[in-house]
């Protein structure tokens, strides 16, 4: 890899990474954001970076920021050429149905999900088999082929409404098992779940925030409806990434354990000085194969550019637009 000379000057008060990071990382970091920097004007590219991105990207290189659909709808709204998705590869699969005529590249293909590897259009199909006529709802967390084989698509924060909006007495919600118990429990529409989960938040017990909460009276819990019941009932919020951001940032409490990826606590802490962020650290291993370094990798060389089948796309495209219908996803 080729490193160039271009470098950044930034005063104390206008550097995108003061305070977030150590005065030693950013000497480190300076030249290989410049380098980014650099490359994104020549390629007319944008880098989009999800919640659970080390603050090095978040902060430091990234051009919009949010969860999976909403980094997605962003991009298509920009005039780049070029998105690098810094994220795993569902999200970049999703940038790419919505912005078709973009490139869109992954810094490192093997970026997965544990979750959206968890099923398959055909499990889908034999399902289908098993309950006729019940409409099938999958998470966005899901690939392309998946979303193309449902009916209509949710997010965290509106899958309530989604499945409500089916008017069917049964509605088959894919893959993740725990959001689709939460879904449950807020609905009279019977789930039929299948045995997803997400790696990261499933790790989380009831019975290790009940700790924190003994340790330190008065902390708040906020807790994403990917977790298991018992960490769900433990908490005082729950939410999709993005409403527990806009909670954490206007309530700003003394204390809270953000019951995530634990990245997304050290990028909301910035925005919620004076919270104390007690760090229950449990990190996705395939939203850290994207690092700033394979960032600059992606864009020197245009490389691991993610391709989308144009029937699967139509036909993911078609499921996201039926959610859409309903309802732009809540924050």
């Amino acid at each position: 890899m080729t490193t160039t000379s271009v470098s950044t000057s930034y005063d104390s008060a206008t550097h995108p990474l003061e305070g977030i990071v150590p005065e030693i990382e950013r000497a480190i970091l300076d030249p290989i954001i410049a380098d980014i920097n650099r490359l994104k004007a020549e390629r007319n590219a944008v880098v989009i970076a999800h919640n659970y991105m080390t603050p090095d990207i978040f902060y430091g290189v990234a051009d919009l920021r949010g969860d999976s659909l909403q980094l997605a709808r962003m991009a298509a709204e920009t005039d780049a050429d070029i998105i690098v998705m810094a994220g795993v590869h569902f999200m970049a699969e999703t940038a790419k149905i919505l912005s078709p005529e973009k490139t869109v590249l992954i810094p490192d293909q093997r970026a997965g999900c544990s979750l959206a590897e968890s099923i398959t259009a055909a499990d889908i199909e034999a399902l289908r088999a098993q309950h006729p006529g019940a409409p099938v709802c999958v998470y966005v967390n899901t690939s392309a082929e998946v979303k193309a084989a449902a009916d209509i698509t949710c997010t965290s924060s509106n899958a309530v409404d989604v499945v409500n909006s089916l008017g069917a007495e049964k509605v088959l919600f894919l893959p993740d098992q725990y959001l689709a118990d939460w879904v449950a429990s807020q609905t009279d529409v019977e789930i039929v779940t299948w045995a997803g989960a997400c790696e990261v938040h499933e790790r989380f017990t009831g019975d290790e925030l009940a700790k924190y909460r003994t340790s330190n009276p008065g902390v708040q819990i906020i807790a994403h409806p990917e977790c298991p019941s018992d960490v769900l009932a433990e908490a005082d919020f729950v939410g999709s990434t993005s409403a527990m951001t806009k909670w954490v940032t206007d309530r700003q409490p003394e204390q809270v354990v953000m019951v995530t990826e634990c990245s997304m606590a050290d990028n909301v802490a910035e925005a919620a000085p004076d919270t104390e962020f007690l760090r229950p650290c449990n990190m996705c291993p395939h939203m850290k194969r994207i690092t700033i370094h394979n960032i600059r990798t992606a864009l020197e060389d245009l490389q691991h550019e993610v391709h989308v089948d144009p029937a699967v796309a139509a036909g993911a495209r078609a499921a996201l637009e039926a959610m859409l219908a309903v309802g732009r996803p809540r924050s």
